[in-house]
């Protein structure tokens, strides 16, 4: 955000100074009601690193031994 000042107020969230399309920050932030544009752009970041990790896991595989019978009783 050349020439802009702003101060996220987060700890160890720095001010994204390189929007891809350098849109209106604050219209932005209104828009996407998550909280700041530093915070979305970590969230975002977060899920595609767990995005990643998921790919390596294979969480779709089969299990390697089925679960109790009654494993998921309380959810019914």
């Amino acid at each position: 955000m050349v020439g802009l000042l702003k101060i996220t107020g987060l700890v160890e969230l720095a001010v994204c100074d390189s929007l891809h399309e350098k849109p209106d920050v604050k219209t932005l932030e209104e828009q996407l009601q998550g909280g700041q544009i530093e915070e979305v752009i970590l969230q975002a970041e977060n899920k595609l690193s767990l995005g990643r990790k998921m790919v390596q896991w294979e969480p779709r595989e089969s299990l390697a031994e089925e679960p109790p019978a009654n494993q998921w009783k309380w959810l019914t």
